[in-house]
């Protein structure tokens, strides 16, 4: 009886830990600040994106390109190039960048990506089925007047139990019509860890 009751307790023992060492379900959660410094891994963060973004655009409105024109000029945002060894949403550092621009006021932008669909409702407008008092023709978009632009580059050392993540994001604002650089700047961050010993 003793044994029994001995052998059901080290079963019940075994499937408790088994059970322990599985995947771990994240169930509970809640809104946190977006602002607060998230550090939570090694990895590129929002906290990061943040604080380059801040950086450049405090830049750009500053310089005289910017600051000292008498209109908005007129920009499109072209591609960040990602030379990091992690896998970085770009398009959402040139999106943030693009959102921050415009809310200052100081800086207008045209929208590249959408070119082909207003081409597409050009075609459609001028098909006979919308009103000719409503209707759009070619020939009344504005020309850029700058490109954005730029890269991200990472390099990583680990010695030891302590890592360095160091990023530095490159941006250019190129004027069209001369191909002249008329503002360029660097944002860098290095991030420090120690590696914590696991034990069993």
């Amino acid at each position: 009886m003793k044994k029994s009751l001995l052998m059901k307790i080290m079963a019940l023992t075994a499937l408790l830990t088994l059970a322990g060492c599985g995947p771990k379900a994240f169930v509970k959660g809640q809104y946190d600040d977006v602002e607060r410094q998230n550090l939570l891994n090694d990895q590129w963060s929002e906290t990061d994106m943040q604080v380059v973004v801040k950086s450049m655009v405090d830049s750009l409105v500053k310089h005289p390109t910017i600051s000292g024109a008498k209109n908005p000029p007129d920009v499109i945002v072209t591609q960040l190039q990602n030379k990091t060894s992690e896998h970085i949403d770009t398009q959402s550092i040139m999106d943030m960048i693009r959102v921050e621009l415009t809310n200052s006021g100081k800086v207008s932008f045209l929208d590249k990506e959408a070119r082909k669909d207003i081409s597409d409702e050009y075609d459609y407008q001028n098909s006979g089925m919308v009103t000719p008092e409503s209707k759009k023709s070619a020939g009344g978009q504005v020309g850029a007047d700058f490109i954005i632009n730029g890269r991200l580059d990472s390099i990583v050392q680990e010695v030891g139990k302590d890592k360095t993540v160091y990023y530095k994001l490159t941006l250019n604002l190129t004027n069209i019509k001369t191909s002249r650089i008329s503002w360029t700047a660097q944002k860098e961050i290095r991030k420090k860890y120690k590696k914590k010993t696991i034990g069993l």
